[in-house]
């Protein structure tokens, strides 16, 4: 029988994640904790369970705080999990990654195959300090070789508050849905100002560039956005001016801001 293949169309992995915890052969389920959660489907026994599902998402919450602590500054690398090995968008994602570790960034990834496994990859070759932050999904790979630290996630939205808490910029490449997800979601943080100080870099202009006249002639001229929001965003096709505009935006900001006070932990 041939190996079974997942939404990414890659053969699926034996492994399962539930959270940090493996699982593996019949111990494995073809739903997920954010499924059980979400769905309105399900039966009505979400009365009883749903209050002690808080204390699984506090757990999740103080398992990544307690993990990331010490962390030092970060970059946050998106991009396709379909992107193979040897693609210009998976050697420019390595690239990446090794040019942040040379400049003293540990890169963040959400710990899968394709484009993340590059900048995971990259800044491992660089020496540098390589994490993962993986989610518990149907057709999941689990963690990539090249992760140094790596926690897997039942819920999406912990794992997002850990990409933005803990990184200093994103830097987009081409992606699917959970790319543009991530991007809008820091977007909307910086033009409200729940985050400051945090670039949001588009890598490759050829690839971005048509959804970056979409906002600038479809929202921005009709009103739905603030006129120079798209500003917010930076494209580029070069490693080196990406990473040039992570460097800059933290010029000015001593280590105390970077990795926080003891008042404020």
């Amino acid at each position: 029988m041939a190996p079974e293949k997942n939404n990414y169309g890659r053969k699926s992995s034996s492994v399962k994640h539930r959270g940090p915890v493996q699982l593996r052969r019949a111990r494995k389920d073809e739903t997920t904790t954010d499924e059980q959660l979400l769905d309105e489907r399900g039966q009505t026994d979400w009365v009883h369970t749903d209050p002690w599902r808080v204390l699984r998402i506090q757990s999740e919450f103080v398992e990544g705080f307690g993990a990331l602590a010490e962390v030092p500054r970060a970059v946050t690398v998106f991009g396709s999990a379909r992107t193979e090995p040897g693609h210009p968008e998976y050697e420019a994602g390595r690239a990446l990654g090794a040019r942040l570790a040379e400049s003293g960034y540990a890169v963040i990834t959400g710990g899968g195959p394709g484009v993340m496994e590059a900048a995971n990859r990259g800044a491992s070759e660089s020496g540098g300090y390589s994490i993962g932050l993986g989610i518990e999904l149907p057709f999941e790979q689990g963690l990539n070789e090249w992760v140094d630290l790596g926690i897997n996630f039942r819920y999406f939205f912990a794992r997002k508050t850990m990409f933005v808490k803990y990184s200093q910029a994103f830097i987009c490449l081409p992606g699917g849905f959970g790319t543009l997800d991530e991007l809008f979601e820091a977007l909307t943080l910086v033009q409200t100002r729940k985050v400051t100080r945090f670039p949001i870099i588009l890598f490759g202009t050829e690839y971005w560039s048509g959804l970056v006249d979409w906002i600038r002639g479809t929202l921005e001229r009709s009103g739905k956005i603030s006129e120079g929001d798209v500003n917010l965003l930076h494209v580029t096709d070069s490693v080196e001016e990406a990473v040039r505009i992570v460097v800059k935006s933290q010029q000015g900001v001593d280590e105390a801001e970077l990795l926080g006070t003891e008042e404020q932990w």
